[in-house]
Order: C-alpha cells, then structure tokens, then sequence
C-alpha cells in the first residue's frame, strides 16, 4: 500500500525524504523575540515545520497544580501556574509566527493540550495539529480534534499497545489523516529505551497510515536510523543554545545539529536507492585498477597444453575475468606467450563468445 499523508502542500510517503517538525515548545522562553529567531533559524537549516504546544493553562491544571509553588532553576514563575502563564503565547503571537512561517516558506502548527486550545488553532487555520504523548488516552480531545478534519499527528510515549491501538480506533473513521509517532517521554531519553523496532510493528499493523519518530535522545543518529525502519516524519526539539534557561534545551538541537540531521536524513534517502543491483559509470575506473586478470605466469609455447600453474591472476582487470580459468585450462596455445600477456580465449582456440559475458 502506497502509505502518505499530506501537509499543506507536502506529501510525505515512503519513498520521500523525511518531513522534519522543529519542536520549538516554549524553548522561545515567552519572547516572541526569540521565538521568531527560533523559526528563522530552524528555516535556514532545511526544516519542514516549526511548532509550539498551545495550552488553556487555567482549564487544564488543577487548582492545587496551577498554585503550586515552582521555584527551581528553570522556573518563569513562583507558582506552575504563572510559570505556564509566563511561557504562554495568545492571539497576536500566534498570529506574527504565523505570518513569520508563512515569509520562510515553512508549515506552522501547534500541539494542542486540551479542548479549548484546539480550538483556538482552528481558528488560525493551522495545517496540521500534534497531539502530545499524555494525551494518547484523551479520547474526547482526540475524537474532538479528528473532528477538525485536519492532518494529526499523535506520539505514543507512555502508552501500551492497547492504548495506540485505542487511540487509532477513534480517530481513524472520523479522520483518517493520522501519522502515529514512536515515542519515549523520558527527558531526555535513554538509548535503551527508545525502542525505534515499534517503528516496524506499527507500520505492519496499520499500513494504511504514515509512521514517524518524536525523539527526546540526545544526538542525531536516532532519527536517520528511524527513517531506516520506516519512520517519514521526524520531531526533534530546537533550541538556539542548550544552556538557555528552561527545561527542554538540554535535549534539544542546536541550529548546527539540526541541519546536520536533515543533511543525514536526505543523504540516507538517496543511498537507499530502489533495491535494483546496478553497474554505475562512477565504478569503471576503480575496478579496473582493482579487478583481476588472467595472464601467463610465464613464457609459453605454441601448442603448450595450459595447466593451473601456467595462469596467474594479476591486476588491471581489462583483460579476462577469473571466473573464466576453468574454461582455458586443459586447451592447447595458438602461438606463443609472454610472462605476464593477458590470456585470452582466441589463443587457445576459443571463440570469444564462449564465454557468457566476455
């Protein structure tokens, strides 16, 4: 099945290059300054998408949550409330990065972490919308969003198989625009824990649908050998310098490593090629430098009946292959030869075309 899912005007499918989610979050600490930096910069390294997290902060925490002191190193506030407040764009944020998205020739949406914030992006008319790992059991905001009607993109960290295959059977006969992503919500996470193979289990069970990865490893190599097993759309989180001040800069990539990923992932796209074996132009020189040869061993009569001990195979490759040894030996010499002469077919009386392709 020809598996793809379009985004704007993007098709992403199997034999594509990866589409590439710069997870911006709230690494723009509130400014939208630095958020548009964020998206300039994530634009010049070859992304496809740059996204915020959109939160209804007074709706979605508790009470006690929402007073809860938060007074750490990373704090933007001295309750978890202010600090969300703090880091928490509206209208006219959304709407210059928006506009700023559009200028750098990138998509623009969100992850939406409740009812009311999904709304608010309808509003905007993003192209896309994420949903976020602890939302994989939301079934009301999943059927609410799928009701939207536009692509979605759901990670699956924490979840078991039941809840994927849960999450899938709500959205899917509302909207069937769904890409499912890998995930492990340790941040950052740990190598032994990222289970990229789920990649190939979710592909066999839902191969009407495009698989991606949402990585919170440290480094770029995750997601190139995500795109391997199959995944065509790659989250990364962004930063324009891990030591900012904020929670997720230490796993994010920096614009450096950003682009190096996306250079990785479309150099990988290309070297997987169509799996047809093929002769390319490019090798002509270097097998013949490195390719064998038969060839006198030493000087020979005319009428030398020619044993093994009588060929050698040398280098440059220009004359007969080796696999034609068994075909000469036993056969008699038409004239003499030299130490070294290239042996060929005729001079033991052979036509050239005995020899399946000589």
């Amino acid at each position: 099945m020809n598996r793809q899912l379009i985004i704007g005007d993007r098709i992403i499918s199997d034999d594509g290059d990866a589409y590439v989610i710069a997870e911006i979050g709230h690494n723009h600490q509130g400014s939208l300054k630095t958020a548009k930096e964020l998206f300039k910069a994530a634009a010049e390294c070859g992304v496809d998408a740059g996204k915020l997290q959109k939160r209804d902060n007074r709706s979605l925490y508790t009470r006690e949550m929402y007073d809860k002191p938060y007074d750490n190193e990373n704090s933007f506030g001295a309750t978890y409330g202010e600090h969300r407040e703090a880091l928490e764009f509206g209208k006219l944020e959304y709407e210059e990065l928006q506009g700023e998205s559009s200028r750098l020739g990138m998509a623009f949406f969100s992850t939406a972490f409740d009812i009311r914030s999904a709304d608010f992006l309808a509003e905007l008319n993003t192209p896309a919308y994420k949903i976020a790992s602890g939302d994989l059991k939301n079934i009301p905001l999943l059927r609410h969003v799928a009701k939207i009607g536009k692509p979605m993109i759901v990670s699956t960290g924490g979840g078991t198989m039941d809840d994927v295959q849960r999450a899938y059977d709500v959205i899917m006969p509302i909207n069937p625009r769904l890409c499912l992503l890998q995930c492990t919500c340790g941040y950052p996470a740990e190598f032994a824990e990222l289970d990229l193979r789920v990649i190939t289990t979710y592909r066999e069970k839902f191969p009407e649908i495009v698989i991606g990865y949402s990585g919170h490893d440290n480094g770029i190599a995750m997601p190139v050998a995500a795109y391997m097993l199959g995944a065509r759309i790659i989250e990364k989180h962004f930063t324009l310098n891990r030591a900012m001040k904020g929670t997720d800069h230490r796993f994010s990539l920096e614009p450096v490593g950003m682009k190096k990923m996306i250079r990785d992932l479309q150099r990988v796209r290309m070297a997987l090629g169509d799996g047809r074996k093929k002769v390319y132009a490019s090798e002509a020189s270097p097998v013949l430098k490195m390719g064998k040869k038969l060839v006198a061993a030493r000087d020979l009569p005319a009428g030398h009946v020619l044993t093994i001990a009588d060929v050698a195979i040398k280098s440059p490759g220009d004359g007969l292959p080796p696999y034609c040894l068994d075909q000469i030996v036993g056969q008699a010499l038409s004239r003499d030869v030299r130490a070294d002469q290239s042996l060929t077919l005729e001079l033991v009386g052979r036509p050239a075309t005995a020899a399946a392709g000589v």
